[in-house]
């Protein structure tokens, strides 16, 4: 073992290595790195040399990474972020800052809060101040560490991890009756009230085309921002709402209201957690990704 690590490269190599990969050239990663694009050339040739293949071609403009490069590339990435995993995970937050967590009001409410006890419960350590937004293109008011947005996951940020399953269900009052068969009917339950959700109302459109619906049979009733203001309005009776399956979960575990039976509206949109460029991500928002992949991945 002691003979394999003395022919690992030195860290300061690979971590030049990852930057010029991600960044796509040494000059970029001389300006993050803070060192000279000679320097970075340099560090690249050593480790090189030191594992026998080249791993960039050098071209006469820019430089582009070889086969083996590329492969190497998720190797050493995950070995840094193991790292700085684990140093956080066992040592805190070294630099006294929370870890800021935002979410849509409705997965913060209905999901997030609910279980974040048990990510405080594995790292004591680890502050973590939780901001809503609606919409990811809302200004925070400081620097997010770990992004969890609702969409199709079509975003420029390299890494996205989806958390949730994607579709709508419709969800009803409480004794709602749905007939004898294996399936609502789309038609009656849409005459009690379609609660549309702003931002999502193609919905509801998209559930008429495939039902077979006239436009006039689902006539916006009544409209809201959040999915937890549309089911607090099903919970009362007020109508019926398409809503992401995991937002309606604890809702309908508490008995407050009930999913349509045999309806669910296919579509790309579910939560994902999205994460800044590797520069500007600290190891604490790795341990509460890894975390948020887990605990939502285990929900029904």
């Amino acid at each position: 073992m002691r003979s394999f690590m003395r022919n690992l490269p030195p860290p300061a190599w690979l971590r030049t290595f990852e930057a010029a990969a991600r960044l796509g050239g040494f000059t970029a990663a001389a300006e993050e790195l803070r060192l000279t694009p000679a320097a970075v050339s340099q560090q690249i040739r050593a480790l090189e040399a030191q594992l026998g293949y080249p791993l960039f071609r050098r071209l006469p403009r820019g430089v582009s990474l070889t086969e083996l490069g590329q492969a190497y590339v998720p190797a050493v990435r995950r070995a840094f972020d193991d790292l700085s995993s684990a140093t956080a995970g066992l040592f805190g937050v070294a630099q006294g800052r929370p870890l800021v967590v935002r979410a849509p009001p409705s997965f913060s409410f209905l999901r997030l809060a609910p279980a974040l006890g048990g990510f405080r419960a594995a790292h004591p350590g680890i502050a973590v101040r939780l901001c809503s937004a609606t919409w990811a293109e809302t200004a925070p008011e400081e620097r997010v560490d770990i992004d969890i947005r609702y969409g199709d996951g079509r975003w420029t940020e390299a890494e996205i991890h989806r958390l949730t399953a994607s579709g709508s269900v419709l969800v009803a009052p409480p004794g709602t009756s749905f007939g004898p068969g294996p399936r609502a009917d789309v038609r009656a339950l849409a005459a009690l009230g379609a609660i549309h959700i702003i931002g999502c109302e193609s919905f509801w459109q998209l559930l008429g085309r495939t039902e077979g619906l006239a436009e006039a049979e689902i006539a916006c009733a009544l409209s809201v921002d959040s999915s937890a203001a549309a089911l607090e309005l099903v919970a009362a009776g007020q109508g019926v709402s398409l809503i992401a399956p995991d937002l309606a979960e604890p809702m309908v575990r508490a008995g407050r209201v009930v999913i349509a039976p045999g309806v669910l509206l296919e579509h790309e949109q579910a939560h994902y957690a999205v994460l800044p460029a590797q520069s500007d991500r600290r190891p604490e928002a790795l341990l509460f990704r890894d975390w948020c992949v887990a605990e939502f991945a285990a929900s029904p």
